[in-house]
């Protein structure tokens, strides 16, 4: 899905497939979990959104860390299976994810992945939007308590284990449907540099994927249309979209390479840096989201004009993410990065001005393990270039080959605090600073209401009305034998119903098994309504 409190849209290794680094193509494990919870009404109206990834390698660049469920592939006495992750999530208050399994089987992964999700469902806060993520139900309840919980709950479930197809996902890489002009490259160092930054070479000998850095992640139709038709009659027919806001080809022989070359050129698509420093992943900011503080977009193109111009050496440089984050809520990871920038705005006499968080010393470790950045200072949004330039002179000058995670433990924060602390000083603010990256007006700071709020309708008339619909939809997945589904669909009735009859008291609670529990306090307990045996009894036979 792609917004709502549902489970959201699977993600993945781009290079799932043709890793050179990976034990088996995940990809049809990733599609057929997609192709399982789309539309399955376990997880239709839960009480926040859930995310997913499926990473290609150990070295997780699906950040399974970062995510509700993140799956990690393992061959294990020559069968398949995954190492799971579970619990982990971003925003203002960042959560490492656990470690549920090393080893579950492919064909275990849907059965276990459900389970979870109905735990979640049944016991996720409801009430406090800002602590509904399954992070924090896991923290209240603990570790052990809640995988308890889920297996009890997977037997409720029509299968102990669920084969995946993957024969979608077997054969040979197709052919071109043209023949593929050769070509002659005139600026051949251009051509070098592409190579080198943007090429991939595929665990299929003789095959190459193309990493193309998209600014910002605009993708505009006019392009798109024209990237199609190449991929469609000169290369395999596929490409992939990428966590970092990116676009990979796929299959494309070395020999094809020149001409992919040019005719990417044509579309702007040749930019050096392919997932390196310089290619900064920044979330809308306040360009469009109700949510940002300050401009993210803006500022990353000044960075990355800075990197491009100034400090050519990182466009080749994969080990430090520049991530940005237009408020707190971390869409564009950036306390998940080696270094991040967070919106935020700060005051100077009565005004107001656009600021940043300058977050150091997170990133990817691997086999499920991360680390998230620290706060170090805030400065104004123009002192941003500025600041980037210190850390990265402070690192080239005194690293001595140590890798920018290392040099900063050895650090200290406070060692980058001290050397930032000239660009917090709001004493000496221009009439620049008051004006955020990529606008031509004073900074307003206006925060609104984000758009996935997933909008929830407490009405007694409406809950009855669904009630009646859940019901309405247990007899028919009955009749079909999809006994599990009517379960579902029905243990939603007894859940929407008692709902409505609690709010009709005056009374609430913040998450369905409360709901249960608090129908047995109020009506069963008291006699206010009859039945043959507990109602919480009743919901989970």
């Amino acid at each position: 899905e792609a917004c709502g409190n549902t489970v959201r849209n699977i993600t993945g290794s781009e290079l799932a497939g043709v890793d050179v680094n990976e034990p088996f193509d995940v990809s049809p494990y990733a599609h057929g979990l997609f192709q399982y919870l789309l539309r399955n009404p376990i997880c239709q109206e839960m009480g926040r959104k859930f995310k997913i990834s499926f990473s290609s390698s150990d070295e997780d660049t699906a950040l399974s860390y970062l995510h509700d469920l993140g799956f990690i592939p393992k061959i294990k006495d020559g069968q398949k299976g995954f190492k799971i992750m579970f619990g982990g999530g971003l925003g203002s208050q960042p959560a490492h994810a656990e470690l549920l399994s090393e080893f579950v089987p492919v064909n275990e992964i849907i059965p276990t992945a459900e389970g979870i999700i109905r735990i979640f469902d049944r016991y996720g806060e409801r009430a406090k939007r800002m602590k509904a993520r399954m992070k924090f139900l896991i923290k209240e309840m603990g570790r052990d308590v809640f995988l308890d919980l889920v297996e009890k709950e997977k037997k409720a479930i029509a299968f102990e284990t669920y084969e995946i197809d993957t024969t979608a996902f077997d054969g040979p890489i197709p052919e071109p449907l043209l023949e593929v002009p050769q070509v002659t490259i005139e600026d051949t160092k251009a051509y070098e540099a592409w190579k080198k930054s943007n090429v991939i070479a595929q665990k299929q000998e003789g095959y190459y994927a193309i990493g193309i850095k998209v600014l910002l992640g605009d993708f505009y139709t006019d392009k798109a249309r024209l990237l199609a038709d190449l991929i469609k009659n000169y290369g395999a027919n596929e490409l992939r979209f990428s966590l970092r806001q990116n676009i990979v080809i796929r299959h494309i022989k070395e020999a094809n390479l020149p001409f992919f070359y040019q005719e990417l050129a044509k579309l702007d698509f040749v930019h050096l840096g392919y997932n390196s420093t310089a290619d900064i992943t920044a979330c809308p900011g306040t360009d469009t989201c109700n949510l940002g503080i300050a401009s993210s977009t803006g500022i990353a193109e000044e960075l990355e004009k800075v990197l491009n111009a100034e400090y050519p050496q990182y466009l080749n440089n994969q080990e430090i993410e520049i991530k940005i984050s237009g408020c707190m809520n971390a869409c564009g990871q950036h306390n998940m990065s080696a270094i991040g920038f967070q919106g935020m705005s700060i005051n100077s006499g009565k005004l107001v001005a656009p600021a940043l968080q300058v977050l150091l010393g997170g990133g990817r470790l691997g086999n499920g393990a991360g680390r998230f950045a620290d706060k170090v200072i805030k400065i104004p949004s123009r002192r941003g270039p500025d600041a980037l330039r210190t850390i990265l002179n402070d690192f080239d000058a005194n690293a001595n080959g140590e890798k920018f995670l290392n040099y900063y433990d050895l650090k200290g924060e406070k060692y980058f605090y001290e050397i930032l602390k000239p660009f917090a000083d709001v004493t000496n603010l221009t009439e620049a600073d008051f004006i955020d990256w990529g606008n031509a007006d004073n900074y307003v700071k206006a925060v609104g209401v984000g758009e996935c709020a997933g909008v929830v309708i407490d009405l007694v008339a409406t809950l009855l009305l669904e009630a009646k619909d859940k019901l309405t939809f247990a007899q028919e997945s009955f009749d079909e034998g999809k006994w599990s589904d009517a379960i579902y669909h029905a243990y939603a009735g007894f859940v929407n119903g008692a709902k409505a009859l609690l709010l009709a008291e005056n009374e609430k609670t913040n998450n369905h098994a409360g709901i249960v529990d608090l129908f047995d306090t109020v009506f069963t307990s008291t006699s206010k309504i009859e039945l043959s045996t507990t109602f919480r009894d009743l919901v989970y036979q």
